[in-house]
């Protein structure tokens, strides 16, 4: 049996790269093993070969390799690890969180067929900033719920949540379990059912202490989306700073002419 016979599948027929064909020759690699991995011949968890080794399958400098790993690393669609047991490996897929509608994290991880877990970080009561009043329509320092919590689903940290909600309609919400969707108690126990937002999203920068609760490292690209919630009637219950990992989470959203308004703006991170 040759060593060509040997290869795993995908490696069996290597794709011809030409510095000539106008497109740089690591995109043509990163277009490659995307292609690999959507086909299912490389599945989340394979290691792929060392980078000298897979370099020299290739026909490419290990430099040239690197540079085409980093991307696909920065998109999620490959982990590289460190020391002894360490070497670059395919990702599980990141999963799909669709804003289209009024969805909180459960429901979108419903929706993604993943099952959503919740960390609490703190639950207190605090005077309203001048932010936080103007989003709820309550007066400047005035008594606010915030509750922190870490959103999971496979067994890793997908957001950071940041929730104030006016004391006013409920009276007696930090006694209540939640750790599952608020959303669902919103509406079951006070009768005060989410009906629209406004959401804004923006790209930051992780810092320390949102890193650590993330398990990312500090400086991490992350998607903030700022939300206030209302009503049917009007009443604004809910205003949210939620932080997103991008590797782990692809944000999605549905329109249409004539649909209902929704909008999701991008702006900088000046303001963060």
């Amino acid at each position: 049996m040759t060593a060509v016979e040997t290869r795993p599948e995908w490696l069996r027929n290597l794709p011809p790269l030409s510095a000539k064909s106008g497109v740089p020759v690591h995109v043509q690699i990163e277009r490659w093993l995307t292609d690999v991995i959507g086909r299912g011949e490389l599945v989340p968890g394979d290691r792929l070969p060392r980078e000298d080794e897979l370099a020299a399958l290739i026909g490419v400098s290990r430099m040239t390799l690197r540079q085409a790993l980093a991307t696909l690393e920065s998109l999620g669609t490959v982990v590289r690890k460190t020391g002894r047991s360490g070497g670059t490996f395919v990702s599980e897929p990141r999963i799909e969180c669709d804003l289209t509608g009024l969805a909180g994290f459960t429901e979108q991880m419903r929706r993604a067929n993943v099952r959503a877990g919740a960390r609490m970080v703190s639950a207190r009561t605090i005077p309203a900033s001048a932010a936080v009043a103007a989003a709820l329509s309550v007066d400047r320092g005035s008594p606010v719920y915030e509750v922190v919590r870490v959103r999971t689903a496979r067994r890793e940290p997908l957001a950071l949540e940041r929730a104030y909600f006016p004391s006013e309609p409920f009276p007696d919400l930090l006694t209540h379990r939640l750790t599952g969707s608020i959303y669902e108690l919103f509406t079951r126990r006070y009768g005060q059912e989410p009906h629209t937002a406004s959401e804004i999203l923006e790209p930051v920068i992780a810092r320390p202490e949102e890193a650590a609760l993330l398990a990312v490292e500090p400086n991490s690209p992350l998607m903030l989306i700022t939300r206030t919630t209302f009503t049917a009637a009007g009443l604004a219950v809910e205003y949210a700073r939620d932080l997103f990992r991008p590797d782990r989470v692809r944000i999605s959203l549905q329109t249409g002419i004539g649909a209902a308004a929704r909008v999701a703006r991008m702006t900088t991170p000046d303001a963060y």
